[in-house]
């Protein structure tokens, strides 16, 4: 079940994302500011843990679980280090991600000839 479940929710917020594409004017960088915002937003608020919780890698995944774990890792680093943690903590906890996003994408760079449009 709980395959389907992160299959759902996933689902879902890829949906909305399609949507906000196809039915309004927004550029795709702006839906995925939004996204990232909507994330911290929910996480700050108490929202979106239990949708990590029911969902797994169904929530985190996409950019809503992005901005979770910039605003869950900038309030740890504000429990941790006091207002220097707010700067450091969204960095440190989403670093590993960052890393692997910029490994694979060099790694498609050089394995594969990219066009430009």
């Amino acid at each position: 079940m709980q395959y389907l479940y992160t299959f759902l929710v996933g689902g879902l917020i890829c949906t909305i994302g399609q949507v906000l594409i196809e039915k309004t004017n927004l550029t795709s960088a702006r839906i995925l500011v939004l996204f990232v915002t909507t994330g911290v937003i929910l996480g700050a608020v108490g929202v979106y843990k239990p949708i990590v919780d029911f969902a797994g890698a169904g929530a985190t995944v996409p950019l809503t679980g992005f901005g979770y774990s910039l605003a869950k890792g900038a309030a740890e680093g504000v429990d941790q280090y006091g207002l220097i943690g707010a700067f450091t903590g969204g960095i440190t906890a989403t670093a590993g991600g960052i890393a692997a996003a910029i490994l694979f994408g060099y790694l498609n760079a050089v394995l594969f000839d990219p066009h430009g449009k």
